[in-house]
């Protein structure tokens, strides 16, 4: 990142019904990454700049009731460099043709794009996700693989890299399982696009524990329930 001349745009779609930390949380990585960046190396570019983008400028409501205004709308935001697609309930995110028009035409252009939770159905319903390893809501991965049966739908990780050691033009892919886990791989995502050491950074500034492995679940998740009804609209 020494070199680079100006931040990495990281683009986060924002939709009413969007869950609340599944935006939030990649939110706070980058934008706390891009702090920690400047106290280590002040004279440096910051590595990210961070904006949410809606399909019109005006305010959404994620879930429970949290009031989001997005910086920028489909019309004029900036292309990114990264490209976030939360979760949430996304049936109606599914169905719009502009929104799926925009991810694929964001994805089309990034280094990087990832979904966290249930945002996965919107990188498949959009062609963004079409086929190989991924991941979503635990709750959710049998209605992800009803629904595109071509994926190859991963349990009991917290996120999947789809192009290990890439970053490049065309695009790294990645998906995150629920809520949470989308902190996990924005610190992945913060340490494949800068270094091991701001990602550790990061993480010990935002107080949250940080395990580099995909593979290894918190330990404060209690067992899944033997019979999880398949909700992901009402979830």
């Amino acid at each position: 990142m020494s070199g680079r001349a100006a931040p990495r745009r990281v683009a986060i779609l924002a939709f009413d019904d969007v869950e609340a930390l599944d935006l939030a949380g990649p939110y706070e990585v980058f934008t706390t990454a891009t702090r920690m960046h400047a106290r280590r190396e002040p004279s440096a570019p910051a590595p990210f700049t961070v904006y949410c983008v809606g399909r019109t400028g005006a305010g959404l409501w994620a879930r429970a009731g949290l009031r989001i205004v997005p910086e920028a709308c489909f019309a004029d935001a900036a292309p990114p460099d990264v490209l976030i697609v939360p979760g949430g309930v996304v049936d109606a995110a599914m169905a719009c043709p502009e929104t799926l028009a925009w991810v694929a035409r964001a994805a089309a252009g990034a280094r990087v794009t990832a979904s966290v939770c249930t945002g996965a159905f919107i990188l498949a319903a959009a062609g963004v996700l079409a086929g190989g390893p991924a991941t979503t809501h635990w709750e959710d991965v049998d209605d992800l693989r009803a629904r595109f049966p071509g994926l190859d739908v991963r349990t009991g990780v917290r996120w999947v890299d789809n192009a290990p050691g890439a970053d490049g033009p065309g695009g790294a892919l990645f998906t995150s399982a629920g809520i949470s886990a989308g902190i996990d791989l924005s610190l992945h995502l913060v340490e494949r696009l800068t270094d091991r050491a701001l990602a550790e950074r990061t993480a010990r500034q935002m107080d949250t524990p940080w395990n580099p492995d995909p593979h290894t679940a918190p330990q404060t998740l209690p067992p899944h329930p033997a019979q999880a009804p398949a909700r992901m609209p009402a979830r």
